[in-house]
């Protein structure tokens, strides 16, 4: 039995609806775990005053002193090089000195910065479905669509910590504006809402509970419903071209999609290695497996932490091959 000797590393999980936090041992079991709802709304100082309340109950756990290091992961875009933080959802936050205010919270201990798609990424790298493999990208695929890369056995979160972002790879040239700027982005067609509205405005309506969501569709589509299997369908054709776009740019062998719509299973995931055949047809990116994450929603807790085990080099497993 692990007996929970060893260093520690606090991790934080930064999103438009909760601020979550634990302690996470070197076998990526949460000791001590800690939440709050993000007051989106409300203006950066309140924001941080939540992040402040989860870090103080880890600060008064028995385990802190074993503490090495704060690893964050947060929703994007990040910038790890200046430690700061612009979520789109929350606006509160605009090039927000995060790292800088987490370290002054947390006795001095180190402060490694990553976005959610890369926190997942190294969680499912380290623990989950990509354990192993020394090429990966892997997803997130819900509100929004995000990511991160392994390559060569390491996490890649490039310079700023958003390395591996698929969400926003063009894959339909004249497409619908993305809110990030571009057109045809996989975010605008895989995403849960875009999945949503898309069936609703070819024929789809919610049942008589009034569901509007992905979740919801992805039943009727099981159910048979033609809009709801066009929809996934398409956002399945999205997922395939950007895995593709990204296999032939670093070869990777593994691509893991976890997030809320990755939980309508066999109606995304058919599709999507069916189209997969057609996109990535070349020698070298026609073998890249699918498969779905494993480790739900603790691995933005679980990758924070083993992405700043990484760079500190601490814990040998969680610091790659």
């Amino acid at each position: 039995m692990h007996t929970g000797s060893g260093d520690l590393v606090a991790a934080l999980d930064i999103g438009g609806t909760k601020i979550a936090g634990a302690l996470v041992d070197d076998g990526g079991r949460l000791l001590v775990r800690s939440r709050r709802p993000t007051p989106a709304g409300e203006d950066g100082a309140r924001v941080m005053a939540a992040v402040a309340a989860v870090l103080d109950e880890l600060l008064g756990s028995a385990h802190w002193p074993r503490v090495r290091a704060v690893g964050i992961g947060s929703a994007g875009p990040v910038d790890a090089a200046r430690g700061t933080v612009s979520p789109v959802n929350i606006p509160g936050w605009r090039a927000f000195p995060l790292v800088h205010e987490v370290q002054r919270r947390s006795a001095g201990r180190p402060v490694v910065l990553v976005g959610d798609g890369v926190a997942m990424t190294a969680a499912e790298h380290w623990q989950g479905a990509a354990r192993g493999r020394t090429d990966a990208l892997c997803m997130v695929v819900s509100t929004g669509v995000g990511g991160g890369l392994v390559l060569d056995g390491r996490l890649h979160p490039g310079p700023t910590g958003n390395a591996g972002h698929i969400g926003h790879i063009s894959v339909d040239l004249d497409g619908d504006p993305c809110p990030c700027g571009a057109r045809g982005c996989v975010e605008r067609l895989a995403s849960g809402p875009n999945i949503a509205r898309r069936a609703r405005e070819t024929g789809w309506r919610p049942g008589p509970d009034g569901d509007g969501s992905a979740a919801a569709v992805a039943a009727a589509a099981r159910a048979g419903d033609p809009a709801a299997l066009a929809s996934f369908a398409r956002a399945a054709q999205a997922l395939a071209a950007g895995i593709a776009a990204t296999a032939a740019l670093v070869e990777i062998e593994v691509a893991v999609i976890g997030g809320g719509v990755a939980g309508a299973g066999e109606v995304l995931f058919a599709p999507l290695r069916e189209r997969l055949r057609d996109y990535a047809a070349l020698s070298f990116t026609a073998g890249v497996d699918v498969l779905p994450a494993l480790l739900g929603s603790d691995a933005g807790l679980v990758g924070a932490a083993a992405a700043a085990a990484q760079e500190l080099g601490l814990w040998g497993r969680a610091r790659g091959r």
